[in-house]
């Protein structure tokens, strides 16, 4: 669905070939200033850079903004409010990419509990808030309806500034567009997390992707060992596996 063919970024990040395949979650992972933001930002066709990114088979610079708006969405780790507007408005913007998807708009504000935000400004919302409505705008510009092919999101720590329920209605919505045909690729920092919520995990360290694959492959002690520079363990505990540090057992 979604390849990049030695697509890199001036010291930023090197030449990296991948695929993120129709209804999967891959979670990027890696210290801070690994690369995961410039690659998922050189994934959205929005940093140039060496080699190739292909949405179908086709190269992102030859799909029309509009088209490549319904199939593509990118949510940075840090967007400033754009001004004095209300949620309902903002989220019509999205909505305008993608009308197909205005059903979705209830069972997305009850889910991230935003019914009572809508004619809020944007610009009285606290963090968490607002990172629940640019959350949600992304889902409504690409979740496929009405035969729609399914869309890409590609995600800057998208957990960051949420309580623990809403990691919850997160992890929750994300499986549902994942179920719809969808493909996410998101960057975090929760190992754990990884372990249980993604199908594929991409390592970084210091601007290469040196691992990738399914989730029991790549989330094993001796390779997150040479990503993080730490000693790693893995448990079995009620059923789960959880990944530890030495430090921390």
């Amino acid at each position: 669905m979604l390849s990049l063919e030695q697509a890199a970024v001036a010291g930023r990040l090197h030449p990296c070939s991948a695929q993120a395949r129709a209804g999967e979650i891959i979670h990027l992972l890696g210290p801070n200033g690994a690369g995961k933001s410039t690659l998922l930002a050189r994934a959205a066709g929005l940093l140039s850079g060496q080699g190739e990114v292909r949405l179908d088979g086709r190269l992102l610079k030859q799909w029309a903004p509009k088209a490549l708006a319904r199939r593509r969405a990118w949510l940075p780790q840090q967007q400033p409010p754009p001004g004095e507007m209300a949620v309902w408005h903002y989220l019509q913007q999205h909505l305008a990419v993608s009308p197909t998807s205005e059903p979705l708009l209830p069972p997305l504000l009850r889910a991230f509990q935003l019914e009572n935000k809508l004619a809020r400004s944007v610009l009285r919302l606290s963090g968490g808030e607002w990172q629940r409505v640019r959350l949600m705008a992304v889902l409504l510009q690409v979740w496929p309806q009405d035969g729609q092919p399914p869309g890409v999101l590609l995600l800057d720590e998208p957990y960051g500034g949420l309580d623990v329920a809403q990691q919850r209605a997160l992890d929750n919505q994300l499986g549902a567009f994942r179920a719809a045909g969808g493909t996410v690729m998101l960057s975090g920092h929760d190992l754990n997390h990884s372990l249980r919520h993604a199908q594929r995990v991409w390592l970084m360290r210091r601007g290469k992707l040196i691992y990738q694959g399914e989730v029991e492959t790549v989330m094993q002690p001796a390779t997150l060992n040479v990503v993080y520079g730490l000693s790693f363990r893995r448990l079995e505990a009620d059923g789960e596996s959880w990944l530890i540090t030495e430090e921390s057992g």
